[in-house]
This record gives C-alpha cells, sequence and structure tokens, in this order.
C-alpha cells in the first residue's frame, strides 16, 4: 500500500483511536504501566519486524549503533509523553485529549525557530500560535466540568505535546544516520525499559477487565507498533510536509471516537477549542497564509 490518501487516513484513524484505547485502560492499571507494556510490547513486534528485513544480526549492529538517540527518543517521544497522556486521561475525556493533542505542530514551530535557523518567523506564524493558545484555553476553561484536575489533565497532555515537538526535531537530525525502523524499534524499548522500574510499584494486584486488555493490546499493535511502521512509510514515499496533514485529521476521528463510544459529550467548547486549534496550526505551520492584501495596503 502507497498511495498517499489510504496510508494517511489509516495513521490518523488509528492515532486517534489510541486516545480511546488508553481511556478504557487506565480505568483498570496505572499509567507507567500501561505505557511500559506499551513500550515493550511495540518494541518487541518492531525488533521483529526490524530482523525480518534487514536480518537479526543487521538488525542488532543498527541498534548498539544507534543506542545513544535511541535512548533520548525513549524518554522525549515516548516515556515522557506516554505518561502525560496516560495521566492526563484519568482526568479528561479521550475526546479533549485528542484535541489537545493537536498543540504538536506549533510547539514543534517554537523548537524548530531555536535549533533549525532556515525556518522563519512570520505574522502568520506568530498569529497561529496566539491562536491555537487561545484554543487550548477554550478547550481547558475556567470552569470545566472535571473542576481544577481537569485543567491539569488538559495541560499534561498539552506538556506531552512540547516533549513530541523536541522529538521531531531531535529525530529529524538523527534520520540523517539512522534508519527510521531502527529508531521507532529502539525509543519503543527504551520506553519500555525507563517505565519498568515504576511499574513494578504499581502493578495491579488483580487482572484487568476484558476491555482494558483489549484496549491496551490493541494500544500496543495498532496504536504504537503498526502506526510507527505506516509513519515512517509515508514519511520516506511522501515527505514530511504531506505527513503533517495527519494533525488535522486525528482530532476529529477521536471526537468521533469518544462521542460513539464512550458517549462522551460534544459540547460547543470542544469544538470551539478544535476549530482555534486546527486553524492556528494551520497558520503556524504554513498550510493557511494571512492574504498579502492586507500587508501590501499597510506599506503603501
Amino acid at each position: 500500500m502507497s498511495r498517499y490518501a489510504p496510508l494517511i487516513l489509516v495513521l490518523a484513524a488509528v492515532w486517534g483511536a489510541s486516545y480511546l484505547f488508553i481511556k478504557v485502560a487506565v480505568d483498570d492499571v496505572e499509567p507507567s504501566v500501561l505505557m511500559a507494556v506499551r513500550g515493550l510490547g511495540a518494541g518487541a513486534v518492531l525488533l521483529g519486524y526490524l530482523a525480518w528485513r534487514e536480518g537479526g544480526r543487521s538488525a542488532l549492529a543498527q541498534l548498539r549503533a544507534a543506542w545513544a538517540p535511541c535512548l533520548v527518543l525513549g524518554v522525549i517521544n515516548a516515556a515522557l509523553p506516554f505518561w502525560l497522556i496516560a495521566w492526563g486521561e484519568k482526568h479528561i475525556d479521550s475526546s479533549v485529549a485528542g484535541i489537545a493533542q493537536a498543540t504538536v505542530p506549533m510547539f514543534n514551530l517554537l523548537v524548530a525557530l531555536r535549533f533549525l535557523p532556515h525556518d522563519r518567523v512570520t505574522p502568520g506564524r506568530i498569529a497561529g500560535l496566539g491562536l491555537g493558545a487561545g484554543g487550548v484555553a477554550v478547550l481547558t476553561g475556567f470552569h470545566p466540568d472535571g473542576g481544577w484536575w481537569a485543567v491539569a489533565g488538559t495541560l499534561a497532555v498539552v506538556g506531552s505535546s512540547l516533549s513530541y515537538a523536541f522529538a521531531g526535531v531531535f529525530g529529524q537530525l538523527r534520520m540523517r544516520t539512522v534508519s527510521g525502523p531502527a529508531l521507532a524499534t529502539g525509543s519503543m524499548l527504551a520506553c519500555g525499559a525507563i517505565l519498568a522500574p515504576v511499574a513494578a510499584f504499581q502493578f495491579p494486584h488483580q487482572a484487568p477487565s476484558l476491555e482494558g486488555a483489549a484496549s491496551l493490546a490493541a494500544l500496543t499493535l495498532l496504536g504504537t507498533a503498526l502506526a510507527q511502521l505506516i509513519l515512517y512509510r509515508v514519511l520516506r514515499l511522501h515527505g514530511s510536509n504531506r505527513l503533517s496533514l495527519v494533525t488535522y485529521l486525528m482530532p476529529p476521528f477521536a471526537v468521533v471516537y469518544g462521542a460513539v463510544l464512550l458517549d462522551e459529550p460534544v459540547t460547543v467548547r470542544v469544538l470551539g477549542g478544535l476549530a482555534l486549534i486546527l486553524g492556528g496550526v494551520a497558520l503556524a505551520s504554513g498550510a493557511l497564509r494571512l492574504s498579502r492584501r492586507t500587508t501590501i495596503a499597510e506599506a503603501s
């Protein structure tokens, strides 16, 4: 499957469902346990794929050579944001988490301006950052239904977006010398190893429910292992610019899943926050530009 539209739609659908899986599973197991199993399980699947594609010896050699960047990505692209999202979803709806996660491109712009100097600041990008920040404020609300714990949960997911932004820039620089599948495999295994000591102290005393176990399995196999493989395939075939479309498709999937499968309310606040954040992302990323007529008129 190499056509762009099917790949990007599957990726958005799978990633959008991840918030649903986390919301169900986190009721049975603590965030550290949930994400440790997710990392180790997805890492094992990706290791099998890498060994099948490259050969066992070559796969191990690649992982040994890339242990340092894999460790860094295991922290900032997996362990930390995974845990923040799972903790946040203990206090907010899965649809709200999916919308808050759409702030990644805005943070990515801020990080890129610092570490990738070829990116330029434009009035449109500044307006996009402000619009997106307003969307986060609307989404959080001054008196959300869940109280101040809901504010903390939403901000935790926004914090995961900042971590993902640093990881995106770091990964972009490291992919010049390390293959994408090797980085994905090593970072997932590192994530599981980092969270395992904490998870050992929070391991549940009883088995999770059938729904919780199924959600954890789906999160590991679909939302992580499969999503990583699709991600790097889209990146290789179509480039990072066309990959960014997933940012606009993922939140609506999360909202639909939450409303249909978990009976989560779709309020005016949720829709307003979604519209403002996606509009801010479009401006900040350059996908939507301010009219040049205004600039010319002001100059005149």
